[in-house]
């Protein structure tokens, strides 16, 4: 165990950064082979390794933590930050992580691992705890772009209507890099049912409205047309109701 506590130390580690270590590939292949058997160390993935704690058999660090090193450049993102964050009320069992470089799913631990395509490059911090993660405002867009994809409209209201504040310079400068009009026109439309609690001014919504053009959008594909009214701030079809599916506990939008 000579070197176990540096790599509790490290938690989450790959074979180079063994090799870092140890100074020599091969006893850094050996040391990890030998770890895995005994059962200090358990593999995430080719070439990804987590430290276990030798009391329960559980890795040291928590699965954020783990999915920011899936690539040099992963991050955890979408309706996994809102988890992150505290702003779900659900256990998920998918860790989406976003990145620059592709991967393929995988499961570790009872969690499934999955790529998002990294859209922007602002917004993404080093917390210290050690968990690569998007700030709030960030998520907020993503998961605003995404929800058809990832988590389902009733799980984003459901975290965004547990959300105290939300800074309305940073939510506009994403909104900017993004730089697409019906990305505009939905998070207006959504975070106006949140005005208050997220303590947004008139003049965010004014900004956004003031990037739209004469283009009539839906909020989603799968928007059941009997129940949808057109918003004409927003040049938007959507629910009639949109905070209904809240108290209806039910997703007709899910359809991921």
């Amino acid at each position: 165990m000579k070197h176990y506590e540096e790599l509790l130390d490290k938690g989450c580690f790959t074979w180079e950064d063994v090799c870092k270590m140890l100074g020599n590939p091969n006893t850094a292949s050996n040391l990890i082979q030998n770890y895995l058997k005994k059962g200090y160390i358990k593999s995430v993935k080719r070439n990804l390794y987590v430290a276990v704690n030798l009391v329960d058999n559980m890795p040291v660090v928590s699965h954020f933590a783990i999915a920011g090193h899936i690539t040099p450049s992963a991050y955890v993102s979408h309706h996994s930050a809102f988890s992150y964050y505290g702003y779900t009320n659900q256990v998920f069992y998918d860790v989406y992580v976003s990145s620059a470089s592709k991967f393929n799913s995988f499961e570790f631990d009872g969690r499934t691992y999955r790529y998002v395509m990294s859209r922007i490059d602002e917004g993404v911090e080093k917390k210290a705890d050690g968990v690569t993660v998007t700030d709030l405002e960030r998520t907020i867009i993503d998961g605003i772009n995404d929800f058809e994809k990832i988590g389902g409209l009733e799980e984003l209201l459901r975290s965004l209507s547990m959300i105290p504040y939300a800074d309305e310079s940073k939510l506009l400068r994403y909104l900017e890099n993004y730089g697409k009009q019906v990305l505009y026109q939905k998070a207006g439309y959504i975070l106006e049912h949140f005005k208050k609690d997220m303590k947004l001014s008139d003049g965010f919504f004014e900004q956004c409205s003031s990037r739209l053009s004469e283009s009539v959008r839906y909020l989603h594909r799968g928007l059941n047309k009997d129940n949808a009214q057109y918003n004409r701030r927003w040049q938007l079809f959507a629910p009639r109701d949109l905070l209904s599916v809240l108290s209806e506990g039910g997703n007709e939008f899910a359809g991921i």
